[in-house]
């Protein structure tokens, strides 16, 4: 496999505007978003932003940076306009979307979900999982929770559902992070088929790829990524960002 990771940004954030430009002890959350996909190793890294500024704060830092239509639907929409600049000529099969606000993902998180894409012939996407954190997982409708059918060692699985409903007994729940790994050919599929209606109930892109018929398999992580939604999360990473001094 020759895998390519490319991180979709635009500066329209409802909750937090210019989130990506958004300063993290001198440098921007993009850029940090950037450093910890080079140091997965996996393959090149790009940003596909959807504004000038984003390029240009990308490319200061020594990144790479493709400006895409800001008026595209999805995260998944830019990546593979993206990828139809740097690769037109298909040489990269594995596309990995690493979300733009998750400034301190461990790298072997990336490596965990390209693995899966090697591990199983038969996985379209791959993604990341972790083991509830509290039991407050279970009932928020913000925390996206996966259905799996997991593998004997309990550190993989294939993925029934995901919902944002409250998921009961005493089973593990297993809470997803948006992190993918696409097979080329899946992601072009995905991306030309219409919103599906489960997509459209629980607004979840994913659900899209199971009701095509599409086969994800999650890797279980031991330690959630820090995501960036708002002011009180920008702080949190702010205050991460010190404590690595």
């Amino acid at each position: 496999m020759t895998p390519i990771i490319l991180i979709p940004a635009r500066m329209a954030a409802t909750r937090l505007p210019g989130k990506p430009l958004a300063d993290i002890e001198g440098v921007p959350m993009i850029v940090r978003v950037l450093r910890q996909a080079e140091a997965a190793g996996v393959g090149p890294v790009a940003v596909a932003a959807g504004d000038s500024q984003i390029v240009e704060a990308v490319q200061a830092f020594g990144g790479r940076a493709v400006l895409t239509d800001p008026d595209l639907p999805s995260g998944s929409d830019r990546i593979l306009a993206a990828l139809e600049v740097l690769d037109p000529e298909g040489r990269h099969d594995v596309v990995v979307n690493l979300q733009g606000d998750m400034p301190f993902v461990a790298p072997s998180i990336l490596r965990a979900a390209v693995d899966l894409l090697a591990a199983h012939p038969d996985c379209d996407i791959a993604t990341v999982v972790e083991a509830e954190a509290s039991p407050a997982v279970r009932t928020n409708p913000d925390m996206v929770k996966a259905v799996l059918a997991m593998q004997p060692d309990g550190r993989s699985g294939r993925a029934l559902y995901f919902t944002r409903s409250v998921l009961y007994g005493d089973a593990p729940v297993w809470h997803h992070h948006g992190v993918y790994a696409y097979r080329r050919d899946a992601l072009v599929r995905f991306t030309a088929a219409p919103p599906s209606s489960l997509e459209m109930r629980e607004k979840l892109e994913q659900l899209r790829a199971l009701e095509m018929g599409m086969t994800i398999w999650a890797a279980v992580i031991d330690e959630p990524p820090i995501s960036v939604d708002n002011p009180a999360d920008l702080e949190r990473a702010r205050a991460y960002a010190r404590g690595l001094k």
